[in-house]
């Protein structure tokens, strides 16, 4: 159903801080703390060359990598409370992980899934005798990423390197804490790019596939390129195989760590609609070809961006802005680039 060109100014869809045990307070780092330190060689750790073996690399980037244990509670889902209309105990519920350093006044990175409503965690330094308590400064449900800050300085820190200039075969290593089993080391290689993953309600995009060994408590650790640089974050493993890990590319989370140290969420770009790519009973409803491309319009929600320009239900988005769209991937792609409140013309 052609109609011409609409525009829309997409608005913010924010990503709720919410936890699995409970809602975490944000904290702002005062002001001043809110810029990464990207140049100072003073702590950055970096491997010049080629000439290098892993274990230089390890030595080198190893105190960068931390143990995360992460504490809360959760009710004791027993039927028998509920027939009998007791209230729910609480038990308490831990989770290990891996984070790295990314500045040396004490913010770490992590995957949010490691911290996602814990009401504590500790993180332990290589060489410091007691853990530290960290504060959830920032998270991300969406791409599980995760910003935590400790109150420390002339921490040694992770330089991050450039995930899109990795290749299929390049060498990566994996530091973490699998089983507890703090800083361990393996080896492997990006065995892909681009992979999409589903893991309960979170759907992953764009991950680096390496067969380097990734375990449990290997989450939010660090996957190293040959000259000592972060360039994923080592996030899930395939159950049904082996050799078969998931990273989230580096670039992917510097996109948005300055937003989650500054405001402690991420706010998106949303145009207000639910798409569905062009089917065979859609197309001998609509009397169009079944290999049309585009993305039909199954839902406008009310007072949205996309209601408030007049786009309807069996609407198909040919395009936007000049671009042709295919499928509703390449629609939401194209928004999710977008800065809240800016103007975009799509073609019905």
């Amino acid at each position: 159903m052609k109609r011409g060109s609409i525009v829309i100014a997409i608005i913010a869809l924010v990503a709720l801080l919410a936890g699995e045990w409970f809602i975490i307070k944000q904290q702002t780092p005062q002001a001043g703390s809110n810029s990464i330190i990207a140049n100072n060689t003073a702590y950055q750790l970096a491997i010049g060359g080629t000439d290098v073996s892993v274990a230089d690399i390890v030595e080198t980037v190893g105190p960068a990598v931390v143990y995360i244990e992460a504490r809360g509670s959760s009710a004791v889902d027993n039927p028998l409370f509920r027939i009998y209309g007791f209230e729910l105990p609480q038990s308490v519920q831990t989770a290990t992980g891996t984070g790295f350093i990314i500045d040396p006044n004490g913010y770490i990175m992590t995957n949010q899934h490691v911290v996602n409503g814990a009401q504590n965690i500790e993180v332990r330094v290589q060489g410091q005798s007691k853990p530290y308590t960290a504060v959830l400064v920032g998270q991300d449900y969406e791409l599980d990423v995760a910003i935590l800050k400790i109150e420390a300085t002339g921490l040694p820190t992770l330089v991050m390197g450039d995930s899109d200039a990795m290749r299929q075969g390049d060498w990566v290593i994996a530091i973490g804490n699998p089983l507890g089993l703090d800083h361990t080391v393996t080896v492997g290689v990006v065995s892909a790019k681009g992979r999409p993953i589903t893991i309960r309600d979170r759907n992953y995009k764009n991950l680096i596939q390496t067969d380097a060994a990734i375990n449990s408590g290997n989450s939010g650790g660090p996957l190293i390129n040959m000259n000592g640089q972060v360039i994923a974050i080592n996030t899930a493993i395939s159950a049904d195989a082996q050799g078969i890990g998931f990273a989230i590319p580096i670039n992917t989370a510097k996109s948005i760590m300055q937003e989650l140290i500054s405001t402690g969420k991420v706010v998106r770009p949303y145009m207000g609609i639910s798409m569905s790519a062009v089917s065979q009973e859609i197309a001998d409803l609509l009397k169009i070809g079944p290999d049309t491309k585009g993305a039909v319009i199954m839902n406008v929600l009310n007072d949205s961006p996309a209601g408030r320009a007049g786009l309807k239900y069996m609407d198909i988005v040919v395009g936007i802005d000049g671009n042709q769209m295919g499928n509703p991937t390449e629609v939401q792609d194209y928004i999710a680039k977008q800065k809240v409140g800016q103007t975009v013309q799509v073609n019905v």
